[in-house]
């Protein structure tokens, strides 16, 4: 596997993980770690999970102080 599919595997699988953290935030649906058996692979999920809920902290805390970005409710 090369460096680029590599890069391109991680940033699609930060994208999963940010989606997933958006629907978290806007319908409380999460996935069921404690059912995840091994105690290692629940980590590493909570941990993968944990990645996209700071990509769009992150994400919107940057579009709360962009001029490209309004608030409307």
């Amino acid at each position: 596997m090369t460096f680029g599919k590599i890069l391109h595997l991680s940033f699609d699988l930060v994208l999963v993980s940010t989606v997933l953290a958006g629907v978290k935030r806007s319908t409380g649906l999460v996935i069921k770690t404690e059912d995840i058996s091994s105690s290692d692979l629940r980590y590493a999920v909570d941990k993968y999970l944990g990645v996209g809920e700071w990509v769009l902290d992150a994400s919107v805390t940057y579009m709360s102080t962009s001029p490209y970005f309004t608030r409307k409710r």
